[in-house]
């Protein structure tokens, strides 16, 4: 009986990762050279840090309706104990 509930439970909230920040060397020299590449990095960044946005709102709203759901079981358990 554990393990059907555990299996059947809620979904799990998700996990967000925040992207790393690209790297940039101080030496102008290394920058010219390594141009192409932390522009990628850069380019990269910006379309990750996209989806870590769009994560953060999907398990924004995920934990509201989580919490509200919880509100609602909450009242039911109060008039079940008669508080």
């Amino acid at each position: 009986m554990v393990l059907l509930i555990c299996v059947a439970g809620p979904v799990l909230a998700q996990s967000c990762f925040a992207p790393a920040r690209p790297f940039v060397p101080s030496d102008s020299q290394a920058a010219r050279e390594f141009a192409d590449i932390i522009r990628g990095d850069f380019e990269d960044y910006i379309q990750d840090i996209q989806s870590y946005f769009r994560c953060l709102d999907g398990e924004r709203a995920r934990a509201f309706e989580e919490a509200r759901e919880v509100s609602e079981e909450y009242g039911r358990f109060l008039q079940l104990v008669g508080d």
